[in-house]
């Protein structure tokens, strides 16, 4: 696989692509199809929604998205890099170094200032400590939490807490983040928050950004939605038809 900086370099396009991507679960007759034929991009800086009903493949193109799954058949390509012909541990530094995840249930560490759960990524690197504080720092600062640094997560709302996760997500300058339900643990009015903080990213920041979810007024916020059924797309609506 190229270097960190070769991917980061790559003037492709496209963020992602999958062409034909199957995933089967077992084989003979109690084979489960998962995904059957996808085909997808994602710009570089664009943001997609990613919505279906319970069964229709969504995290398991989510598992693939982020590394954690590799295509039956198939291609995926992050930038210039052939992801399912990377073994495990190159997977990992793919990972590491270019991709950010926000999940519904924060994940964050309980007892643990706000600025640590933010430089943990950056401490799997290996970072000298001071970069780590001074990224850390700034991650807090772009999602309206600096103040709050020294807090444990204990002591934070559950929109602060995903702001938190958030920040750990955006600590590593991520090229796509990958957003799992992130408001499906909110109340209304921390998701519009959520919501408006992910799109203040992805426009002035120019992270890509991939989201499931359930809900068609937090899918609103993206520039396509996708709807997958039955391991297939179904459907894709661009921001002005689904406004």
């Amino acid at each position: 696989m190229p270097s960190p900086a070769r991917i980061d370099a790559s003037s492709a396009a496209h963020v992602v692509q999958l062409v034909g991507v199957t995933r089967t679960y077992g084989s003979g007759a109690s084979a489960f199809h998962a995904l059957r034929g996808v085909d997808l991009t994602i710009d570089e800086g664009e943001f997609i929604a990613i919505m279906g009903p319970s069964g229709s493949g969504k995290s398991t193109m989510m598992n693939i998205l982020g590394c954690l799954d590799v295509p039956t058949s198939g291609t995926y390509r992050f930038r210039d890099v052939r992801v399912e012909t990377l073994d495990r541990n190159r997977r990992a530094l793919l990972r590491r170094h270019f991709l950010g995840f926000v999940f519904q249930g924060f994940n964050l560490l309980a007892r643990t200032s706000a600025l640590e759960n933010v430089e943990l990524p950056l401490l799997y690197r290996g970072e000298p400590r001071e970069k780590r504080r001074a990224a850390a720092r700034a991650a807090l600062e772009a999602v309206g939490l600096l103040a709050w640094q020294q807090h444990t997560a204990a002591e934070l709302s559950g929109g602060q807490q995903q702001r938190v996760a958030i920040a750990r997500a955006i600590v590593t300058r991520p090229a796509l983040l990958l957003a799992d339900e992130p408001t499906g643990n909110l109340d209304s009015e921390r998701s519009s928050e959520i919501m408006q903080l992910l799109t203040t990213l992805n426009r002035e920041q120019g992270i890509s950004i991939a989201m499931v979810t359930h809900e068609p007024d937090m899918a609103d916020y993206a520039d396509r939605i996708v709807h997958l059924v039955d391991g297939r797309i179904a459907d894709v609506q661009r921001r002005a038809e689904a406004s």
